[in-house]
Parts: structure tokens; sequence; C-alpha cells
């Protein structure tokens, strides 16, 4: 089994990226390479990893634009020559290098592989890493060459029919082969199925010294951390083995014990008053850097394993009587975030520079957690180090979606059971990892599509499973389904669910709080509009409309139905701004996109204030979607090419560690919500303004509040004045005397605004004004970058920045009436430079203004 550990002594490894080609073949032409030598196929360079579109794509033979290929119903063969590892290598031990190893970290899906003309491999699991010792020597020239068979000809074989059908798949078989439905789900993934070497290929030297069977352990007990490793160390006699941590000046370590009559060490380090790693809205993710330092007997030198960096934090999860709640370090989390999606479905890989920039978005966003759900792939060990790093917690199904899977196929289940161990190895004893899964809403589909309830709890998730997660990382809480609890998988008051109440399900806002949301793995899916830039890259252009079939073809949807995710966000921009989205689209498109883009926002920041009071039942909420797939309207709250929407911006202000709510309780007034995740208390003023037609002040009032650490406050908004004031208009005595109410909530010492929110007396309004005194003046910064104060007279509603080659570092905000805000315009990635031209514009504002250059 792979190790985890990042490098060991005496291993040489050599990436095979490059020279590779490729050809397409009709499914069962050709047995073997050298009848492919005969056959008349035209080679296209290729390289590794890939898969066959990206291949195609950077030869300009495909894209997601072009007409739709089908990957599957080829047979496509890769083929690699190339010369022998640098001779002469010697371990540190002073023995030659006596073994070479070759590697295929994934192989989608179904391959066969031969060296030189002799098969060496055949693997039927894209999941699947496999490291193979080579019993003969390597020539001077060698041919590697690996054919991936045509799933569509292996799908037509006949096979029991399943117990339930997933409606988001055209072929119920493919649950017999263990693959990803990413571009095999046609109402919402891009129909790029992935084929070819997706992980990388490398060819390996290795000394004598080994390392095998390593198993590692972290933990907390009192004030110490703790780290236990288990392995297997052959082929040097070994002098001594020491583990050893580090963090900054700091050095820990102990000897590890070797086991009587065997080759295996074992030990256990204590870290005195360790410093303990937390998601990034609760404190610092500390890491340590973990190795083995083994001294060699028969040579003057140490041998090192790099184990990469841990942390320390205890996890717990409170189940009991339908509950869902994580703790961390002892201390309850409010768990928000998406659900991961590959930053390219097409490759499927992505640099460590744009997965960087990426978890800094999740960061920014007051994000704290990520899934990385069933329906997708297991992410790379950059991605993993980076979430552990960033303070991200992790929430990780297996890769099994909705399906009913042959749990009773001997070979399927074995098959599984090696995926499993090989990933739980990669991920244990990290401390971004929060949870493990079973799958991606399977008892939910068995379920809604009528199975009886016994089918409803497979054996492969509460069985297989759930003993190997408990065996490979006891100390992590396991969770059978994405959907599970209650008396039907998906109730929303017991355990998790998949929360469309408010979204699919056409539900008012009041339902988040109703539907006693305890913890939603999924939520919030809308066909999120992105900017002008990304809507440029649909086929046709800005020039296509939303009714356009362009556009529809990238708008998700559940196959089968008579609706799309457009309609779900037009449903809310109807009722959240009682306009007629048919007719608003049919005459003024422009103010369609505006609308569109803002009611998205409007609606996820109103469910996440509303899961974040003190008094509600909800520990956490995952969007479904963190990013879009292709460039359209799509779930993700940020765009394929990585730019935020709206919605991303209306999460960043409601999701930050310290942040203020309104919520209208009729009657009983309007409520104020302060929380405070810190770890010190926070001292503060809360400011309340009450604003009348968009400009007039008629109210005012504050408090100093003092609120301790992992605390939220809530209060009568009441409180702040000295007489009644009818703050939520729910008993009408006349017109109402405000419409506009703004809670600021500002740093005790400077005053500073740590926090706002904005309640809509009446409602949200679609009308717009002539004028509302917005000005927008740009300051240079020394780094090329720009400060844009952006100043009003009257309200602004929903502001955003329109200028061509930067990015804005807040938009679709409010501003109260005679207020400012300065934001950060930096110049876009990848982009030319350019000076700065641009336009500022806010909702309710007929004209935009433009920025203008000081000094």
């Amino acid at each position: 089994m792979p190790t985890r550990a990042k490098s060991i002594t005496g291993r040489r490894r050599q990436l095979l990226t490059a020279g590779w080609e490729l050809c397409s073949a009709p499914a069962g032409a050709y047995d073997g390479p050298e009848a492919l030598t005969r056959a008349p196929v035209e080679w296209l360079a290729a390289q590794a990893p890939s898969t066959v579109a990206d291949c195609l794509r950077a030869a300009n033979l495909w894209s997601l634009d072009s007409p739709a290929r089908r990957f599957d119903a080829e047979e496509w063969w890769y083929r690699l020559r190339f010369g022998p590892p640098p001779r002469g290598l010697e371990d540190p031990t002073g023995a030659a290098a006596f073994a070479t190893v070759l590697g295929f970290d994934g192989l989608a899906t179904v391959a066969d592989v031969w060296l030189n003309g002799k098969p060496l491999l055949s693997s039927d699991n894209m999941f699947l890493a496999h490291e193979l010792p080579l019993e003969e020597p390597l020539e001077d020239q060698n041919e590697l060459v690996i054919r991936f068979r045509a799933l569509d000809r292996l799908l037509e074989a006949r096979r029991p029919r399943p117990k339930w059908r997933a409606p988001m798949v055209d072929n119920q078989q493919l649950r017999w082969f263990r693959t990803t439905l990413l571009g095999r789900t046609p109402g919402w993934s891009p129909p790029a199925a992935p084929v070819g070497p997706w992980r990388p290929v490398w060819l390996e030297t290795r000394g004598r010294f080994e390392l095998t069977d390593l198993a590692m352990r972290t933990g907390v007990a009192g004030d110490k951390g703790w780290i236990e490793v288990e392995c297997r160390i052959t082929g040097t006699p070994v002098a001594a083995v020491v583990l050893v941590a580090a963090r900054n000046t700091e050095r820990y370590s102990v000897p590890l014990r070797r086991r009587p009559d065997s080759d295996t060490y074992a030990g256990r380090l204590e870290i005195p008053d360790v410093a303990l790693w937390w998601p990034h809205t609760h404190g610092e993710p500390a890491l340590y850097d973990a190795r083995l330092e083994i001294a060699s007997a028969a040579a003057a030198s140490v041998l090192d394993a790099d184990l990469g960096r841990v942390g320390f934090r205890t996890l717990a999860l409170d189940s009991s009587d339908g509950a869902f709640g994580l703790r961390v370090n002892g201390v309850p989390i409010f768990c928000r975030g998406a659900c991961w999606t590959p930053l390219d479905p097409v490759s499927l890989g992505a640099s460590v520079d744009l997965l960087r920039a990426a978890l800094d978005q999740v960061r920014s966003a007051g994000m704290n957690m990520l899934r990385v759900g069933g329906t997708m792939v297991y992410e790379s060990d950059a991605f993993l180090d980076l979430c552990d790093a960033s303070g991200i917690l992790l929430w990780q199904d297996f890769m099994f979606a909705n399906m009913n899977y042959p749990e009773d196929d001997p070979a399927f289940s074995a098959s599984v059971a090696v995926e499993a161990r090989q990933q739980l190895a990669r991920l244990a004893a990290r401390p971004c990892l929060a949870l493990l899964c079973g799958n991606s809403e399977g008892e939910q589909q068995a379920a809604m599509w009528g199975a009886p309830r016994e089918n409803w709890s497979p054996r492969l998730f509460h069985e297989l499973l759930a003993g190997l997660a408990r065996e490979c990382c006891p100390e992590v809480p396991y969770w059978p389904s994405s959907a599970h609890g209650g008396s039907f998988p998906h109730q929303a008051n017991a355990g998790t669910a998949s929360y469309y109440g408010v979204g699919a399900y056409l539900r008012p806002l009041e339902d988040a709080r109703r539907a006693e949301v305890h913890f939603a793995s999924e939520c919030l899916a809308f066909a999120n509009i992105p900017d002008d830039r990304a809507l440029g890259k649909l086929p046709g252009g800005l020039s296509i409309r939303s009714h356009h079939p362009a556009w529809k073809a990238r708008t998700p949807r559940d196959l089968g139905a008579g609706w799309d995710f457009d309609d779900v966000r037009d449903h809310y921009l109807a009722r959240l701004f009682r306009v007629d989205p048919l007719e608003l689209r049919y005459a003024d498109h422009e103010r369609y996109l505006a609308l569109s883009r803002v009611v998205s926002g409007e609606v996820m920041a109103g469910v996440f204030a509303e899961w974040r009071r003190k008094r509600s039942t909800c520990r956490g909420g995952l969007i479904w979607f963190w990013r879009d797939l292709w460039c359209g309207a799509g779930w993700g709250i940020v765009d394929a090419l990585g730019s935020p929407k709206a919605p991303f911006h209306y999460l960043r202000r409601v999701l930050q560690p310290v942040s203020v709510f309104i919520s209208d309780e009729g009657g009983n007034g309007l409520s104020l919500h302060v929380t405070n995740e810190q770890a010190a208390p926070l001292e503060a003023v809360l400011e309340l303004t009450l604003y009348r037609a968009g400009e007039t002040t008629v109210g005012t009032g504050s408090r100093p509040l003092t609120i301790a650490p992992r605390e939220t406050l809530e209060l009568n908004a009441g409180e702040l004045f000295e007489g009644f004031v009818d703050l939520s208009y729910a008993y009408r005595f006349g017109p109402p005397q405000h419409e506009l109410v703004v809670a600021t909530l500002r740093a005790a010492g400077d005053r500073a605004v740590i926090s706002e929110a904005f309640h809509f007396v009446l409602g949200l309004s679609a009308a717009r004004e002539a004028d509302i005194g917005l000005t927008a003046t740009a300051v240079a910064r020394a780094d090329s970058a720009f400060d844009l104060k952006i100043a009003t007279r009257r309200f602004a509603q929903s502001v955003w920045i329109e200028a061509d080659g930067f990015v804005a570092d807040d938009a679709y905000f409010h501003l109260a009436p005679g207020t400012e805000k300065t934001v950060l315009l930096q110049r876009a990635p990848r982009e030319p430079e350019r000076a700065l031209r641009g336009r500022i514009h806010a909702l309710n504002a007929l004209n935009s203004t433009k920025i203008e250059l000081q000094g």
C-alpha cells in the first residue's frame, strides 16, 4: 500500500509526464500493442497526468463549446517510449539501487497496461493507486502502453437490475464501475467523461532500505498532543529509529521500539503544552513537521522519512436524539462552506498555486468547511495539505453517489476495500479531516424512489466502510450517508439532510427556521448568474439570452424534470422583488440579469443569518457547489474562471467569525444577533439607525457590548430605544415611520466597522431612482492596485463595480445614506495590464457612476 510519507531516503522518483502519444480505436478492435502497431491509427501528442478530453483540448481538437463527444464510446490507447533511470544510484547505506518501481496513481477507468510488449497490470477502479516492482531490468529503450476500454461497451453486459434508480445518470449500470459521475451526469456536469491516466505515472528507483506499512495517528490528551507511528523497516540493519516533531524552534523526539521477532517498529511521541489546530474561524491551525530518523547499522548515516505536517485537535460528533453537531477541541463549531468541485473538470487536476488561490477565497468568505462529495473524485495531496494549513475542515465522502451498488459482488467489494484503505491511509492524522461519509444521498434516493425501508441502509456503507473507517481513522466520526437520520433519510430536523426547502422545493424563506434544520450537508442550489466575463465564454458570447438553448444547455437540471434551476431562481425573484421574471426578461434582459444575480445572494444570506442565531437548531450548512464546472449560470458561488459571483459576496459578510444579523420576529419586533467565534472576548458598540425615504434619519440607538469568546448574543432591538418603536412594522399604526434599518457593529476602541446588517421593513424593492448621489474615486497604491472610495448621499442598494482587468475585494454591498466605503481593486491575474477605467452600479440607481482617478 502507498505510504503517506512525502519522501524517503534512497528513493528517486521520475514523473513520466512528457513524450506520451494518444490514439483512439473502435471498442475491442485491437487486443494488444502488437496488433496496434499494424493498425491505421493516428497518434496525437499527449501528456500525463491527463484525460483524453484534456489532451484533445490542448491540441485544439475538442472543447466544451464543440459538439459533445462520447469519450466512453471509444477505446483509447496511450503509449510512451522512455529510457532507463540513471545508472549507478546508491542509497545512503552504500548499497546500489536494487529495485525499480513503476507507479500509476490513478487510471480511469478499465485499463490494461503493457511494458515492452508484456502484460503488466489490469485495473478496473479509477480510484486505486498501483505500485509495481519490475522483475526485469529496463532496456535502453522501453515502451509503456495503456489501453482504456470503452466503458459504453462494458455497460452493455447483462447484469441484475438495481433496487432503485438514480435519475441523474442515463445508464444505471454505472453502479458496477468504480469511476466518477463527473462527465456522465448530463443534467449538471460538462460532457467530458474522464478517460486516461488522470493521476501521475512515475518511475522510481529504490535502495535496499524499505519503509512500508506506515500507519500514523494523532490525538490530544489533556494539554499534551500525541503521535503514534507504526511501520516496517527492511533491507538494512537498523541501529535506532526516532520519531521527531518540530514547530518553530521546538523539537520533540522519541525512539520507536522494535517488536520481538519482527521488522515492525512502533512508538508514541507526546508533546507537552501542545499548540492546538483550529479551524481558521476559531483560532490558528497550528502544524508540526513530523519525520522518522533511522540510524543505519550498516553505514554511518541517518536515513530519513518525511511524514509531512500534522496537527493536534479533538473531534466529537453529537448525534444524540436526532442532533448533528461537531465539536473541535471541545468547542461547538458552526460549520459553513460549500461542496467542492474540481477546478478543472476536464483534466481533474490543478496546480498548487490555483488550489491555494481557491482555498484563500474559501477562507476570505468566512467558510470553515468543504465537502468533497461522492459524485466527484478524491482530491490531491496538495489539496489536503492546503486544507491543513488553511484551517479548513474537510467532510470527505467516499466516492459513491445515490446508486444501488452491487455490494454482494465479491470482486466489487474487494476493490472497494482496497480503495478505502488507500484513501484512509492518505487521510489519517490530517487535522483538517472532520468527517468520513459513506456516500452522497444514497439513502435518500432509495427512500424517494420507493424502495423498501430495509434497502435504505446497505451493508456497504453501514458495515464495510464503517468498519474500515473505525479501524484506520478511529478519532474521526463516520456517517453512513450525506442525508441520514429521522423517520426518512432526508428529514431536515433529524441528522443531516440535503436541504432544498428554500430552493428547489420553492418554500418561503421562513422555512429555513420552520424546518428546524440540524445540518445541511448540501443546500441552496440556484442557477447563479456570473458576471459578463464568464457569460462571454458561452457559445455565442454575450449575445446569448437566458432562454436560448446555449444558455439552457449549461443550466443545471434534474433529468426528466419539467423545470430547471433558472426556474427556481425566478421563483424567488418574483417572491422577493415582486416582479414578473418573464415580463422583465422579455423587456429588459440586462435588468433581469442584475436582479437575478442579487436575489440568489439575498436568499443565501438570509438563510445563513437565520441558521447562525443562538436559538437555531442548525449546526452547519454547505452550499451546493463551490465553483461552476463550466461557464454559465451554474450552481457555484464562484464562476468557472475563478471570479466570485454575487452570492459569494453576500455570504462573505454573513459568515465571518464576528458578525451581526437582524431577524424579523413579527409582533415581537426585530432581534439583533451578534456572534463572536474568536478565542478572546469582543468589546464592541452596537448601533441601530432607522431611515425613511432613502435618506432621512428618523431614529438611532446604541449599546456597548462585551461578548464572551465562542458566544452568540441575541437581544431585542427595542432595548436600544427609550420608547416603543414599531421596528418591524407589525402593528401598522399608520404609514411606516421608516423603511430601512441598519445595524452596525463597531470596535469599542477606534470605532472601526466590524460588521453591518440591513433590514428592509417593507421587503426588497426593484425600484430605481435617477440620482442617489453615488461617487467613486480611485487612488493608486504602490503595489499597482487602487483604493476605490465609494460614497453615497442616499441609500445605495447592492453596489457592484465594473472595471475590466481588475478584481474588487468586495461587491454587491449596501451603503447606508451619507456613508462611504473603500474597496481594494487589484489587477486580475492572467489579464493584460491596462489603465483603470470603470463604472459603479447600484441596483436602485437608474444610472451608473464613472470611476474618477485622483492624483
